[in-house]
C-alpha cells in the first residue's frame, strides 16, 4: 500500500540530505537532549519515501524533510538526522539491499513494515514512542500496525479512494451524473470515446501502485486479495470476472492504452490536462490537478458491478524504528517531535494527504476538498498489512496483474495466488 505522490526532478535519483547540528551540549533531566555513551552526539540514520513536489513546490519531498530536521534539531542539539529521501519505485529494493547488507536506518518511512517485523529487526511502538501521541492515532488505523498483537508499524499518513470525473467531458459528451455501476461506467466511457476523448477512463496498473487501482476493481464484485476467512484470494471467481470486465474495457479502447505500463502519476496528469474522462483517486490527485489548472471536476463514490461501493481503499504509509542500532531513546525524541509539532499537518496540507491522528483529523475537518475522503476513512478497507506475506505479494502484484487485461486473467492471478501460498 502506497499512496505515494512522484514527482518532478527528484523522481528516480536517491538524495542523502545530512543534516547536522554543532556545537556542544549537556543531557537535561526531563527529556530534552541525549548524550551518546563517550560524550558525542547520536546520529540517526532514516531513509524517507519521496512524495514529490506539492504545487508550486519543487523537491518538496527534500525540503519537508530538511525542515522537520533543522527543527528536532534545535530542541534536540546532541542528536544529529541523516535522511536519505528515495523515490518510491527504488525505495523497497534500494532498503532490502541495506538490510542485507546489514546497513540498516534507525527509522524507516514506507509503505509496509511487515516483513522486517516478522524478521524481528523492528522496535515495538511503545518502545519508539510516547502512550500520549500513540493514544491520539485513529484506532482503526493503528490496529493495522500489529503483528500476533504486537505493534511495530506506525501510520505516517492516510488517504482514501474516489472517483474523479471531468466535468466539461461529461457535458460534452452528454453524460448526466457520474456511473453508479460498471455497465453505466462502460457506457459512460463509450459516450466519451465518441465525443473523442481518448482516455474515456484512466486504469493504471503499472508497478507504481497497481494494488490498489486492483484492490478498487475487486471490491466493486465482493472480491479483494483475501476472502472473509483471512485465505489468500487472489484467483477467486470473483476477482477473475472483475479482471475479465477490465479486460473487454482495455480491448474496447475504452481506458488507458496498455494499462499494465502506465502508473498513476502519469494518468492523474492526463486527467488535470482534460485527457481522461474518469479516474479513481484521492487527496492527493488534488494538488496534481490544481497544478495542471484543472478546476471543474466532480468526487462521486466509486462504482461497482451492481452499485456504488459502500466501503473504499483505505491507505496508510507507515514509519518504523529498526533496533539494530540501540538508539530506541532517541528515536523516541524524534517521533514524538514529528507527531506533535507542525510537522504532521504540514504533509496533509502540502500534498492533501489525511492525518492519522484525531487531532489531525479536527484540524482539517473544514477542508471541503477533503471532506469526501475525511468522511470515507471510517468505512475503509485495507490491504491484508498484517500478513507478512503482503511484503512479499505486493512487489509481485505490482510487476505482474498489469498482464491479467492483456493476458489470460485467470492464469495471472493464479500466478499471484502461488506466490502468496508459498511457504
Amino acid at each position: 500500500m502506497n499512496m505515494k505522490l512522484v514527482g518532478g526532478a527528484a523522481l528516480g535519483l536517491a538524495t542523502m540530505l545530512v543534516l547536522s547540528s554543532c556545537g556542544s551540549s549537556t543531557p537535561s533531566t526531563g527529556g530534552g537532549e541525549t548524550k551518546a555513551s563517550g560524550g558525542g552526539p547520536v546520529t540517526l540514520k532514516m531513509v524517507a519515501a519521496d512524495y514529490g513536489d506539492g504545487p508550486g513546490a519543487p523537491n518538496a519531498g527534500e525540503a519537508f524533510w530538511k525542515e522537520v530536521v533543522d527543527g528536532f534539531q534545535a530542541a534536540n542539539p546532541n542528536i544529529k538526522v541523516e535522511v536519505q529521501v528515495i523515490n518510491w519505485n527504488d525505495i523497497d529494493k534500494q532498503v532490502a539491499t541495506m538490510v542485507q547488507n546489514g546497513q540498516v536506518p534507525d527509522i524507516l518511512q514506507t509503505g509496509d513494515y511487515s516483513g522486517f517485523a516478522k524478521d524481528g529487526l523492528l522496535h515495538k511502538v511503545d518502545e519508539v514512542l510516547s502512550p500520549n501521541v500513540s493514544g491520539d492515532m485513529l484506532q482503526k488505523f493503528a490496529e493495522f500496525g500489529k503483528v500476533d498483537g504486537n505493534a511495530f508499524g506506525i501510520p505516517f499518513v492516510s488517504s482514501a479512494r474516489a472517483l474523479f470525473y471531468n466535468k466539461d467531458l461529461f457535458t460534452k459528451a452528454g453524460i448526466a451524473e457520474p456511473p453508479k455501476t460498471w455497465d453505466e461506467l462502460k457506457a459512460a466511457a463509450e459516450k466519451l470515446k465518441k465525443a473523442g476523448v481518448t482516455q474515456p477512463f484512466g486504469m493504471p496498473l503499472g508497478q507504481e501502485e497497481a494494488q490498489a487501482e486492483s484492490f478498487l476493481w475487486m471490491l466493486g464484485n465482493g472480491g479483494g486479495y483475501k476472502d472473509a476467512s483471512g485465505k489468500w484470494a487472489i484467483n477467486s471467481p470473483q476477482n477473475v470476472e472483475t479482471f475479465t470486465y477490465m479486460k473487454g474495457l482495455v480491448e474496447a479502447g475504452l481506458t488507458t492504452p496498455n494499462p499494465g505500463t502506465k502508473d498513476r502519476k502519469t494518468v492523474w496528469e492526463d486527467f488535470g490536462a482534460g485527457k481522461v474522462g474518469m479516474v479513481n483517486g484521492g487527496p492527493m490527485s488534488i494538488p496534481i490537478f490544481d497544478k495542471a489548472g484543472l478546476k471543474n471536476y466532480g468526487v462521486a463514490p466509486i462504482p461497482g458491478k451492481a452499485g456504488p461501493l459502500d466501503t473504499t481503499l483505505g491507505v496508510m504509509d507507515w514509519i518504523m524504528a529498526f533496533n539494530k542500532n540501540g538508539h530506541a531513546e532517541e528515536i523516541k525524541k524524534f517521533m514524538d517531535y514529528f507527531y506533535t509539532g507542525p510537522a504532521a499537518e504540514k504533509i496533509s496540507e502540502l500534498y492533501k494527504l489525511l492525518p492519522v491522528t484525531n487531532g489531525g483529523i479536527q484540524k482539517l475537518s473544514g477542508d471541503e476538498k477533503l471532506k469526501p475522503f475525511l468522511d470515507a476513512l471510517p468505512n475503509a478497507s485495507f490491504y491484508p498489512f498484517q500478513d507478512p506475506k503482503w511484503a512479499d505479494v505486493n512487489p509481485a502484484i505490482k510487476q505482474t496483474i498489469g498482464g491479467a487485461v492483456k493476458d489470460d486473467p485467470a492464469t495471472v492471478l493464479g500466478e499471484l495466488q502461488k506466490t502468496a501460498e508459498a511457504s
